[in-house]
């Protein structure tokens, strides 16, 4: 499939995708959101690839925010309907995926931009990254999920002073935080995101799963977590993931999965 704003490559089981639009340091206006959630909808199909890397084009930035010249004119349907139509597409999508996204924040991740990584199942960054939720600069508010998993992540005191002063935090503090999990150099950062996407790719996709859907659950009002989990862990019992790990590890060697 070929994209205008994105990039996608695949190297064994592991799929980057980058945002391509460095002269406008890659912020995401509605094209670009259609491409994501078609990439990552066919890479969820793909049944080789195991694990997905998120980043931008550029040194710069990873995403630097919405592209505001697209939705400046909105009324209060436009700008609800545009909320919606963002979080179905791409945020909630990627954070519900069952595939792991490992976003490599390579620069300026503001508002849309950090909204975007925090969907993503982790988050790793360059000693250059900088984050933030601006919005409220513009008479708005994070309207793509930020005000939900900032305090998720961050915790509310945290999250409430960020996004009403729309101040940017360097790496240190996002590590401090808990909002991003490793610092790494410009120059290391997809090579450290592949070191630890190969860790994963060794283990049940089946599995990983199921993980990613009960961990996500604790985080839903309407939905008892442990419920999920225990429903989950039975799921796993019925794989062949299951009868492969089990039975590698009794017969003493490494398990060789194979599903998805």
């Amino acid at each position: 499939m070929e994209y205008n704003n994105i990039l996608v490559s695949i190297e064994d089981d592991l799929a980057i995708v980058t945002i391509n639009r460095p002269k406008k340091l890659n912020a995401l206006n509605t094209a670009t959101i259609k491409e994501l959630h078609l990439a990552f909808k066919a890479l969820q199909k793909n049944n080789k690839v195991r694990v997905i890397i998120l980043t931008g084009s550029g040194e710069k930035a990873f995403v630097a925010g919405a592209d505001i010249s697209e939705f400046a004119h909105f009324d209060t349907k436009q700008g609800g309907q545009l909320a919606a139509q963002g979080q179905e597409l791409l945020f909630d999508f990627v954070e519900n995926l069952h595939k792991p996204v490992i976003a490599a924040i390579n620069g300026f991740a503001l508002g849309g931009g950090l909204e975007l990584a925090m969907s993503c199942h982790f988050r790793i960054a360059s000693h250059n990254a900088r984050m933030g939720l601006p919005e409220v600069s513009l008479g708005v508010i994070p309207g793509y999920g930020g005000t939900q998993r900032l305090p998720q992540l961050v915790g509310k005191g945290r999250a409430m002073e960020m996004i009403m002063t729309g101040g940017m935090i360097d790496v240190e503090r996002a590590i401090e935080f808990g909002l991003v999990n490793h610092i790494t150099s410009s120059e290391e950062l997809l090579d450290f995101c592949k070191n630890i996407a190969k860790k994963i790719a060794k283990n049940s996709p089946a599995a990983i799963s199921q993980a990613i859907k009960a961990v996500n659950a604790g985080f839903k009002n309407d939905v008892h977590g442990f419920e999920v989990e225990i429903n989950a862990f039975g799921q796993c019992f019925g794989t062949d993931d299951f009868k492969e790990g089990t039975t590698a590890f009794l017969e003493k060697r490494k398990a060789s999965f194979q599903g998805s």
